[in-house]
């Protein structure tokens, strides 16, 4: 499978045992808590499904199918299982001599298959995302203790590095934040002194969806503003979180759907064969979603500063140069030296730059057209929109939208 790399830990044998009937298929179980309504389930589950359809598999989907893995039974109920890997699970397949495969980055489970989330690649990302859009401070919000907060602080970490930029990072444990909450004030109180902290303008990476939220309602109560002071980065694209309330969340898709496919296709490979590696694979993001959450540049200078700020909190107007120069109080060539200065670009262009990362996120949320997108954004017509995007993009509006559809 391309974009997968392989790190095989052991070599495993499995010998299944007979089951007093001849089965036509193979029985697989698929171990997802599918009740907790996660987007990396229920994707994980579809790729899963995916591919069972094309195999001609029988599947049953448990929470836990360690319950009904009985050792001391004369056969094995199922010819297989994959999905969130525990020890018991692990330990009752193991016993049972059936191959299992895991999904789940954080199982505690050893020597075992399994189809992972690439959070190094999708750290990656999120760093040249941010900067991309000018920030030279940085942050890292995410668990502590926990393999995908390690490895997506380490692919942030390998883009900052060499550029000489540092950050600094909020850790917290994962149960003082669910459950009962019972840690949640001392979560709150970690995570108002870091931000207390920052110099902003900053760029933040955030391993969870959920807590960009946290993050923001906290940078409102310092007076700090998103995206102008701080652009937020989040992990995993959970479209309810990510939509709503203003501002949307850029976001990283992991592509649980392609990590259940791969899941089972390597459990395909292990149930046909006595002898299989039990590797484990890292699967890459299908990519970083740009919202508004990173919708503007940083600037050290005051005067550039504020007048990305203007710009940012009114794209959705026909606004011209003179309209921010007059926000700003300053005159237009001075502004306009500073911006090229700090920027690297005009301010003109920064307006339509900005216009055209906020089409490309319409043009995938709706069905609007390019006329409509056009009025909405500022541009005096759908032939003036096409122009300027195809300009800034390389590509036509239509071939832009093609492109994104075939890498769904």
């Amino acid at each position: 499978m391309l974009g997968l790399t392989g790190q095989n830990d052991s070599e495993t044998s499995f010998f299944p045992m007979d089951a007093p009937t001849k089965q036509s298929s193979k029985r697989v179980a698929v171990c997802l808590e599918m009740e907790w309504g996660h987007k990396r389930h229920l994707e994980a589950y579809a790729g899963v499904h995916k591919y069972a359809d094309e195999a001609g598999w029988d599947c049953v989907t448990t929470p836990s199918a360690a319950r009904v893995l009985n050792p001391e039974s004369s056969f094995a109920p199922f010819d297989g299982v994959l999905g969130r890997i525990t020890k018991p699970l692990a330990r009752a397949a193991t016993e049972i001599k059936i191959p299992a495969v895991n999904i789940w980055i954080n199982s505690p489970a050893k020597n075992i298959a399994g189809v992972l989330a690439d959070f190094e690649a999708s750290g990656k990302l999120a760093a040249q995302h941010l900067v991309g859009r000018g920030f030279r401070r940085f942050g890292y919000m995410g668990f502590l203790r926990e393999k995908d907060a390690r490895n997506q602080i380490q692919g942030f970490r390998e883009i900052l590095k060499p550029l000489g930029f540092r950050f600094t990072t909020y850790r917290f444990q994962r149960g003082s934040v669910g459950g009962e909450g019972l840690g949640w004030e001392k979560f709150l109180e970690g995570l108002e002194q870091w931000v207390e902290a920052w110099e902003p303008p900053i760029g933040v990476l955030v391993g969870n969806d959920l807590y960009c939220r946290h993050l923001i309602e906290t940078c409102r109560a310092k007076g700090l503003k998103v995206p102008q002071d701080v652009a937020i980065v989040g992990t995993s694209n959970e479209p309810i979180i990510c939509s709503s309330p203003y501002p949307s969340l850029t976001s990283i898709d992991l592509d649980f759907e392609l990590i259940g496919y791969r899941a089972a296709e390597k459990l395909d490979e292990m149930m046909n064969s006595k002898k299989a590696l039990a590797s484990v694979e890292y699967s890459p993001p299908k990519g970083l979603i740009p919202r508004q959450s990173t919708d503007s540049l940083a600037a050290d200078d005051p005067l550039v500063a504020n007048a990305l700020r203007f710009i940012s909190e009114n794209g959705k107007e026909r606004i011209q140069v003179g309209d921010v120069v007059f926000a700003v109080r300053t005159n237009r060539r001075t502004l306009e030296r500073k911006f090229r200065a700090s920027m690297g670009c005009s301010i003109a262009e920064e307006i339509s730059r900005l216009r055209i990362e906020r089409s490309k996120r319409l043009m995938m949320e709706s069905d609007a057209s390019f006329k409509s997108l056009a009025l909405d954004l500022g541009f005096r017509n759908a032939d003036h929109f096409c122009k300027v995007f195809s300009r800034i993009e390389g590509m036509p509006p239509s071939q832009y939208v093609k492109r994104q559809l075939d890498c769904k």
